[in-house]
């Protein structure tokens, strides 16, 4: 029985070490914000495989895919997130969105999709700053053979926000074409009609199951593998898209409210970033803070040295003031500066006995 005990308990801490192993290898810890719970990097593999909008809708929300842990409306179960197409001419802005109750809706993510050329097209991910603390830039890294790409020197950065890995990487990055991933493809083809969802708060598709939010430390090892192929950027390329997204993005007051602590505690000590800016063949890396400082907490301090401000000259007249002990009477007239005292004149009168 000891035996079985004692082997009970290596088993234990052999899992427990496992799961703080793949933690660290992931680089990034919990912030404690809404946005940890949905893998933007696992999102766009799942734009990546899927043949159509449709489909992605369907992986992202397929409990095998462990792209969604959000639980919005506080209910304890899993959120379904549609998703909407909003487009013009070759610009679209793929919303996803949850429905936190029948009146209120909540985005978590926009995929900015931009056609480049004949046959060529980019985008990024965009997760939204209510549930990230902050708009977490994604895109591919072109670590995967991405045909037509093209190199663009850009900033790269350290940290991009939650579930996006801490690393480091060099200051020429690569715009990767997904003009032949299946969806572009499908998106951009002569038949093509905008998607949009269907799916309302309290209608869900007879396929779709909820299923109990995971905990952060079973969560985020899950979605590690989607990190490698995507990389965190800081520069928004799609500015048509972005331009089509921005007056239609939608928010929650019951998020907002909700998580707002967390959102407001994640502004003010966020890390640090790190900049790498080329200049011909000369590369200098700025390191900017990021928390949030009273706005006269300065490096620099200047003290005033005169008890009064600086100003012009002034003249100033001393009537005659009588003394009664020696009996003399004087007047003068002088002129002050900050610091120095002239005396113009002085005249005197004494009594004669």
């Amino acid at each position: 029985m000891k035996r079985i005990n004692y082997l009970l308990l290596i088993c234990g801490c052999l899992v427990v070490n496992i799961i703080a192993y793949a933690q660290n290898e992931s680089g990034v810890d919990s912030t404690g914000l809404p946005g940890d719970n949905f893998s933007l990097q696992g999102a766009l593999e799942m734009f990546k495989e899927a043949a159509s909008p449709e489909e992605f809708e369907k992986l992202i929300n397929s409990e095998n895919n462990s792209v969604n842990n959000l639980d919005l409306d506080g209910d304890g179960n899993i959120d379904y997130v549609r998703v909407i197409d909003k487009s013009d001419k070759d610009a679209h802005a793929i919303i996803l969105q949850v429905a936190i109750s029948a009146t209120e809706t909540q985005d978590i993510a926009v995929i900015e999709l931009e056609k480049t050329g004949s046959a060529t097209a980019s985008l990024q991910i965009i997760g939204d700053e209510d549930l990230y603390g902050e708009p977490v830039i994604i895109e591919p890294s072109g670590n995967e053979g991405a045909s037509n790409s093209v190199g663009e020197e850009s900033n790269m950065i350290a940290r991009g926000g939650p579930v996006a890995p801490e690393f480091s990487s060099p200051a020429s990055l690569i715009v990767v074409n997904v003009f032949l991933w299946p969806t572009v493809r499908f998106i951009y083809g002569p038949a093509y009609k905008p998607w949009a969802s269907p799916w309302r708060w309290h209608s869900y598709p007879v396929w779709w199951r909820p299923w109990r939010p995971f905990a952060w430390h079973v969560f985020q090892p899950r979605v590690y593998r989607y990190h490698r192929p995507f990389v965190v950027v800081h520069t928004q390329r799609m500015a048509v898209a972005h331009r089509l997204y921005t007056p239609i993005r939608v928010s929650s007051v019951t998020v907002r409210t909700r998580h707002s602590v967390a959102i407001n505690h994640y502004r003010v000590t966020r890390t640090t970033r790190s900049t790498i800016s080329r200049t011909g063949h000369n590369s200098t890396t700025h390191t900017r803070s990021t928390v949030a400082r009273p706005a006269n907490n300065s490096s620099t301090h200047t003290r005033a040295t005169t008890p009064r401000p600086a100003s012009a000259p002034t003249t100033r007249t001393n009537p005659t003031v009588s003394r009664p002990n020696n009996s003399q009477s004087r007047t003068s007239t002088t002129v002050r500066s900050t610091n120095t005292r002239v005396k113009v004149g002085i005249t005197k009168s004494k009594k004669h006995k």
